[in-house]
């Protein structure tokens, strides 16, 4: 499954350098695809074809985000989610929306990093 950061975020934002998809942005910034990624465009769910550079809105105006389609768990790169073992107010957690097996995250990676 894909994490997510709560409401309890207090805007450190030591989650953010530490993810190796570049999933995670401030409140408020838009994102990208294909930024931190090898992507050049993502064909959605719905077979939409998006150029990966394209800025998308944010998802939280509020306080960091995780783009959920971006999360891998951090699988293939290391044990744990990232985020989560940094954070200091334990407010990554896993989204109970978006859950995933093992296969389809690192299928994800994959896929993000042109391998």
């Amino acid at each position: 499954m894909a994490i997510m950061i709560t409401d309890e975020c207090i805007n450190c934002g030591a989650c953010e350098p530490e993810c190796p998809n570049t999933a995670i942005y401030e409140g408020g910034m838009e994102w990208t695809w294909g930024g931190g990624t090898s992507l050049q465009e993502m064909v959605l769910d719905d077979g939409t074809v998006v150029n990966a550079d394209e800025a998308q809105e944010p998802v939280s105006d509020e306080f960091y985000y995780i783009v959920t389609g971006k999360c891998t768990e951090c699988m293939g790169f290391h044990e744990e989610p990232q985020c989560a073992a940094v954070c200091p107010v334990d407010c990554c957690v896993d989204d109970p929306d978006h859950r995933e097996s093992e296969e389809e995250l690192l299928g994800k990676k994959a896929k993000m990093h042109g391998e």
